[in-house]
Order: structure tokens, then sequence, then C-alpha cells
């Protein structure tokens, strides 16, 4: 939710870079510059012979790693043959590695190592201690924050008077979510299969890639929609449903499709116990959201880390948990600013930085060269702006013509192409799926990353697709008889000053 422009006394430039995604497209445009300026130097084989300065900024690590180990169980020197360089500094760390995890301090000293020298195998069989990278602080710690805000979304519409708790209602826009989804991935893996010839090196690697052209970034199709439409029409709500819907399934994908590293799931075992912990604060009437952050948030983002579910989703088992309103009045709906129940107050005061936390996410991630365009670029992009659109429009009509659905009034299916494509901008969260799907960097991430990109000409298009089928935004004199999915009519006069990407 954003905070009321009558009631802030933040300068309007100040809030105009707040609620237009200023920070976030700043950000992009900053690495784009960067990495083509000083990019990596690769050889004939693909390996780099010279990392750029933005390369060296982003992987530059913070805290422990740097240091490389040969397992003493995977046939590593041992000391009577001699130990190389590495090994000699392994052993200096062998209280850490090699300790007993029957021990109590062996147990912390492990779970400290996974947590901050975060070892992964490399592929001559060393262990490669990377630390606590700049990447890995934007993309996997402060990013919980932006998920956390768009599981709140999720979990407030399903309350009472939210845009998911009527599945009558609901029922249209679902489909046709579940239709933004099917298409781009089914038409991204229709692309790999027809383009994976035995010639053609690397078109299968492609494949993991599937999820990243069913995103779509709330904070810019809201943005577009409200051009294209006016503020009011039916197919804005209809948009804003479709996308927290979107956000529910990317959720699970992320989870489900895109591990960090191997699942223990064990460890999740820690993340029932910061829920439990949650529930007892709720039930002590612990009404600021610091404690529930501080301590069962934290607890919950470890758990997910150690476990290997994507730690940027750590924070999203406590989030029902914090004390909220039992209804919502709608998705951006005014009223909701005057709430300050745990939950809302979670998400007011977080709103601006996680406004900043998407501009370095930007900086960190959107630093592709453009050489870089390839076959994982277009097959995102054709994914996108065909895919989106093309399947939330079939999945509407199947909705109305096999179930007989009904589609709010005042939409035809000339609003249903044009909001299917500007759900196609998938931007910010394809961008994250990219690095989640392609966690090497290298130029099949670069070229996927390229496509989550120019997702952004999704808007331009949905533009001339608006115009060429007669759509226009609804005038202050236009009157519409409005009957949008999962809200009631007195809440359908939405509001979104900011479009936080959530």
């Amino acid at each position: 939710m954003s905070h009321d422009a009558k009631k802030s006394k933040t300068p309007r430039p100040i809030r105009f870079l707040f609620e237009n995604s200023i920070f976030l497209i700043a950000g992009a445009l900053g690495a784009l510059i960067w990495a083509n300026l000083d990019p990596d130097i690769r050889n004939d084989a693909g390996q780099v012979t010279h990392h750029g300065t933005y390369s060296n900024f982003v992987h530059h690590p913070l805290i422990g790693g740097e240091h490389h180990e040969t397992p003493h169980d995977a046939g590593g020197v041992d000391a009577a043959e001699g130990h190389d360089a590495h090994a000699d500094e392994a052993d200096s760390h062998a209280d850490v590695t090699h300790a007993d995890p029957a021990a109590p301090m062996g147990f912390f000293a492990n779970i400290y190592d996974k947590l901050v020298n975060r070892p992964m195998p490399a592929s001559d069989g060393t262990i490669e201690r990377h630390g606590i990278t700049v990447h890995f602080l934007i993309n996997d710690i402060l990013m919980a924050l932006f998920f956390a805000i768009a599981a709140k979304e999720v979990w407030e519409s399903l309350l009472p008077g939210g845009a998911l708790s009527n599945p009558r209602k609901a029922a249209t826009p679902l489909l046709a979510t579940l239709g933004g989804v099917v298409g781009p991935a089914g038409l991204y893996m229709l692309g790999v299969m027809l383009f994976n010839t035995p010639n053609a090196e690397g078109v299968r690697s492609l494949a993991s890639g599937w999820a990243i052209p069913c995103a779509t970034d709330i904070a810019f199709s809201y943005l577009v929609a409200r051009l294209i439409f006016g503020n009011g029409h039916p197919a804005i709500a209809f948009l804003l449903l479709l996308a927290i819907a979107d956000d529910a399934a990317g959720l699970v994908i992320l989870a489900v499709a895109y591990p960090s590293k191997p699942l223990e799931l064990q460890w999740l075992l820690i993340t029932l116990v910061a829920m439990g912990l949650a529930y007892a604060f709720q039930k002590m009437r612990v009404q600021s959201f610091w404690p529930y952050l501080l301590i069962p948030g934290v607890l919950s983002w470890i758990s997910f880390d150690l476990c290997g579910i994507h730690a940027a989703l750590g924070l999203v088992p406590i989030i029902p948990l914090l004390p909220h309103s039992h209804t919502d009045l709608g998705i951006f709906a005014r009223e909701e600013l005057n709430r300050h129940d745990t939950l809302n107050e979670f998400e007011h005061w977080w709103k601006n930085p996680v406004e900043l936390i998407l501009g370095v996410f930007g900086l960190a991630n959107a630093g592709v060269v453009l050489s870089s365009i390839g076959l994982g670029t277009w097959l995102v992009v054709i994914g996108l702006l065909v895919g989106k659109p093309l399947g939330i429009t079939l999945l509407t009509w199947i909705a109305e013509k096999v179930f007989k659905l009904e589609i709010p009034k005042g939409m035809g299916y000339r609003h249903i192409v044009t909001l299917g494509t500007i759900a196609s901008i998938g931007f910010t969260v394809a961008l994250f799926v990219s690095t989640a799907a392609f966690k090497d960097p290298g130029p099949v991430q670069d070229s996927v990353k390229m496509g989550a990109l120019l997702s952004f000409f999704g808007a331009v298009v949905a533009f001339i697709v608006a115009k060429a089928l007669g759509v226009r935004p609804l005038g202050p004199d236009d009157s519409m008889e409005v009957s949008e999915p999962g809200v009631d009519d007195e809440d359908t006069n939405v509001i979104a000053t900011s479009a936080t990407g959530v």
C-alpha cells in the first residue's frame, strides 16, 4: 500500500521517485552502461580471461569465502604425500569444515560455514567458498523483504473481501492467470525443442529457464494499465487480481523448481519453530513487527537457506502470522492506508526501503553486455509478448464458453487482449528468476537476462495493441456498470499512487 499523497510531507519530486519505480529503472540502466563499458573478456572456449569491474563488484565477497579446499574424503592429497598451497589453506579451516557434527561446537561451526563461507563443489573436485557476496546480499537477503511484501498482498487477497476470497468472482481471472503461466512456459519450451538440433550446442540447457516468461511485474503493469484504461476501469482490477495470483504461483515455482542447492529438508524444522514463535508472539499480543522480523523471521530465513529453498522466500512463512485485519478492503484501496495493524505497519515502514532495494537489485542483476543477445533472449521475449496475451485470452475464452463463467461487465475481448499484453511486462521478477534458473554467470544467463530486460518494451506493444483495438482511457464523464472480480462494488475505486513491484 502507498502513503496517502495528501497526508505525506515528502516533497513531490521525491514521492515521484518512490512511486514510479525510478530507482529500479535507474539501477538497471546504470548496470547496463557499466557492464558494457568494462565487460568480462572470454576466450573461444567461453572461459573468462579478464573480469570487468562490474563483474568484480557484483561477485565481491563481503564476508567469508575466498579459499579452496580439497576434500579429504574425495581423494585429496594427504600430509604424507605433501600439500599444495590450497590444501594447506584448507587445513587451516579444518576446525570449521571437518568438525564433528555430533559435537555441539562442531554442529554450530558447520552451520556457520554453510551460512557464511558458503561451500559449493567445483568441477575440479575442490570445494569453493564464495562467502557472502554483494550479489548474495542483495538477491538472497535484501530481496526477502520484497517477497515478504508480495506474500502480504497474496495473503490479504485471501481474506474476506479480498480479490481471491470469492471463488465465483475470482474464477475467470484465476483461469486467465493459468493461461498466463502455461502460455509463456509452453511457447518457451516449444522454442527449446524446435532449436534443439544435434548441432545446436547448449540449447537444451536453456530448458531450465521455462519459468522466466511466466512473470508479471505489478509495478510497471499497473502504471501502464492506468494510462491505457484510465482510473476505475474494471480491466485494471482484473489485471491486478491476475498479477497477484501470478505472484502466488511465482512464489511456489521459485520454491519448488529452483532450489539454491541440493535440498536438505530436515532444516525446515527450524521454519516450524519460527512459525511457532510467531504464533506465540501473536497470542502475547506483540504488536510491533520488529520482534516478528528479527526472531522468527531470521530463523525462517536461515532455515530456507540451509534447506536449499531460495533464501529470498525465507520471510514468507511468517507473514500470515503477523497480527492483521480479518478483512481486506481491496487491492490498493485507499482505506487500507488508515489501518495500523502489525501486517500493514510492516508494509508501510518497508515500502520505501524496498524501492531502494529494487534499485540496487537492478544494479546487481541487469548488467549484461549487448552482445549477449541470443536464442535465450528471444525465447523469453516471445514467451512474454506472445505467450502471455495468447494464454490469458485463450483461458478467458474457455472460462466463458466452456465453464460458463462471466467476464466483468464493461470488458470485452479487446480489453482482455490488451491487458494480456500489459501483463507481458516481466522485468523485476523475470530478472530475478533468470538468476535463480541459471546460477552460473555467463552467456546463457546473460541472454535470458536480456530477454527479461527487453520485456519492458511490452509497455510499448501494449499501447500499440490498445490503439489498434480501439481501447481508450475511461474519462471522468464516462459511466460504466462495474463488477470487478473479487472486489465489492463499493471498493472499485482502487488507488496505487505507488507501484511497489510486488
